[in-house]
C-alpha cells in the first residue's frame, strides 16, 4: 500500500472516519527533512499493508487541518486511531525508528 495524499476537504472522511490507524505525514514541498523520509514512509507503508494507512498533508496547500492540530513544526507525524490522536512524532528520524513508532500504535 502506497502512501496516499489527503487534504482539508478529505481529512475527515480519509483520517478520522478510517477503520484502521491512519498515520498522517505534516510536510512541505520546501521541507528538506520532510522529503528525507518520504521514501521510508513509501517503505513502511508497502512493509505494513493493510495494518496502517500512511497519508500526507501539506501544510501549505491545507492549513485548516494544520492549524487545527496545532502544527508548529514539520515534518510532524501523527497516528489516529478511531478518530483521535493516538501519538505524535516530530520531526525526521531514520527509517528503523520510524518503522518502530508506527509499529508499536498498530
Amino acid at each position: 500500500m502506497a502512501v496516499g495524499k489527503v487534504s482539508d476537504a478529505s481529512f475527515e472522511a480519509d483520517v478520522l472516519k478510517a477503520k484502521e490507524p491512519v498515520v498522517v505525514d505534516f510536510w512541505a514541498e520546501w521541507c528538506g527533512p520532510c522529503r528525507m523520509i518520504a521514501p521510508a514512509l513509501e517503505e513502511i507503508a508497502g512493509a505494513l499493508g493493510d495494518k496502517v494507512k500512511i497519508v500526507k498533508l501539506n501544510v501549505d496547500e491545507n492549513p485548516k487541518v494544520a492549524a487545527q492540530y496545532g502544527i508548529m513544526s514539520i515534518p510532524t507525524l501523527m497516528m489516529f486511531k478511531n478518530g483521535e490522536i493516538a501519538s505524535r512524532q516530530v520531526g525526521a528520524a531514520p527509517k528503523q525508528k520510524l518503522q518502530q513508532w508506527i509499529s508499536s500504535g498498530v
